[in-house]
């Protein structure tokens, strides 16, 4: 149950190009009186949304890239627990998802961990939908639906980009996924902040009943084997698999069932959530602590841990073993079979044809070169970019210029003045099947 202090939270979700940094900017310019940290996930190598959110008096963060529904539980407890040293200077949350996020993983949060479940309080999941390219979004991509599906409000953006019939169509849409949404429609997220803050709205019944598997976590390992061990020296040894380096946990005192399991597997996504130490081939694995098992070298790698009491041991790991043919050898190099094994599945499927490119260069771009490329890149290529942002600096103009885009739709503005702070651009695109190379050549033939 929430304390009577418990620190509300609203997740701001919604799809590429929706429009969610537009409504953040509003709310953090309004006069509500809220102290308001934001906690922002974006999807890429290099995050640009916070350079894009307006200058404020309120907290921002920004957890790192990757996939959202595998390391956000990690990523969201390590921010909420740094959050609570500062407790005194802020009284909401609000948390922006990546554009492909499933919002379900990032609202486990606060339900899964009993410490962040006693500080803070999920007040409601709000989800912006994008009037002109929704339709297409729902038809390809699992994400956007259950954005829908998980919205205590839905908010029908960009309503001035099509006609009434339709934003009457895609309203009547949304209602028959999610009936028990409250539907706002609104241009460039324009509406009132009551309208997304202190709503009271999330239901955790309501939640299950939308998805009964809700509370069955995903976890950012995938495989777990329980060893019982006796006093000595251990040598763990894994061949070359499909990454350079391989995330681990060994938990030291570990049961065999179920709910040991379950039990562990929570308490090593806190593990995760702290930095790795990185382990080379030959050095010592440490107990009860996230580690990195170097793996770059060629050949097979060997570690090496040692017990000086008699433990059941449970190692958690970021592949499975079978990837690495990971092996447990006692002093006598004799193999040391598990005693219980668990894959854990992720509940999602990854497009493995979607990324981004981030591209970045100081100096000027001419703009006449600029949006003679970026035309002919979205006549070609539009329907595949799903999303782009970022800032640049044109040549012959004091103050930079923002822009964004969704497929072929585009728009800039000029933005603050650079003043004293080096010119330089960065611009983020978000695609299935970009050409990086091709992109990156196009930019860099733009500049002056």
């Amino acid at each position: 149950m929430d304390s009577p202090q418990a620190v509300p939270v609203t997740i701001l979700t919604g799809f590429l190009g929706s429009g969610k940094t537009t409504l953040l900017n509003r709310i953090l310019s309004e006069e509500h009186g809220k102290r308001i940290a934001v906690i922002e996930n974006e999807f890429g190598e290099v995050g640009i949304d916070q350079a894009l959110v307006i200058d404020a008096d309120e907290e921002i963060f920004e957890m790192s890239n990757g996939c959202i529904c595998c390391t956000v539980r990690g990523d969201l407890i390590r921010v909420l627990n740094n959050l609570m040293k500062r407790r005194d200077k802020f009284d909401y949350v609000l948390v922006e998802t990546t554009g492909l996020a499933d919002p379900g993983p990032v609202a486990q949060t606060f339900f899964m961990d009993e410490e962040i479940g006693e500080e803070f309080s999920l007040d409601g999941i709000v989800t912006l939908v994008d009037a002109a390219h929704i339709e297409q979004q729902l038809g390809r991509s699992d994400e956007s639906t259950e954005q829908v599906a998980f919205a205590d409000v839905l908010v029908l953006n960009k309503t001035d980009l099509v006609d009434a019939e339709t934003v009457d169509r895609l309203e009547a849409r949304l209602r028959e996924m999610n009936r028990m949404a409250r539907v706002v429609r609104t241009e460039r997220g324009d509406v009132p902040v009551e309208t997304v803050l202190n709503l009271s709205a999330f239901d955790l019944d309501q939640a299950l009943e939308r998805r009964p598997t809700f509370l069955e976590p995903e976890y950012p390992f995938e495989w777990t084997g329980v060893y019982s061990l006796p006093v000595g020296r251990y040598e763990l040894s894994l061949a070359e698999g499909p990454d350079p380096e391989m995330s681990l946990v060994i938990v030291s005192n570990h049961g065999t069932d179920d709910s040991a399991l379950h039990e562990s597997a929570e308490w090593c996504v806190r593990r995760y959530a702290e930095a790795a130490e990185p382990v080379l081939p030959g050095e010592r694995i440490a107990l009860d602590k996230h580690v990195n098992l170097q793996l770059d070298a060629p050949g097979r790698k060997s570690f090496s841990l040692e017990l000086d009491r008699e433990a059941r041991v449970g190692l958690y790991a970021q592949h499975t073993a079978e990837e690495f043919d990971l092996q447990l050898m006692d002093a006598n190099g004799a193999m040391v079979k598990h005693e219980v094994e668990r894959t854990w599945v992720a509940q999602h499927e990854h497009d493995d044809e979607v990324g981004s490119i981030a591209i970045e260069s100081d100096g000027d771009v001419d703009p006449s070169k600029f949006n003679a490329w970026l035309g002919e890149l979205l006549r070609d290529r539009g329907v595949d970019i799903f999303r782009m942002k970022g800032f640049l600096s044109l040549a012959g103009e004091t103050r930079r210029h923002v822009f964004q885009g969704v497929h072929m739709i585009f728009d800039s503005q000029p933005d603050r003045e650079w003043g004293d702070a080096p010119r330089r651009s960065q611009l983020v695109f978000i695609g299935r099947n970009l050409d990086e190379q091709g992109m990156r050549e196009g930019f860099t033939a733009c500049l002056t």
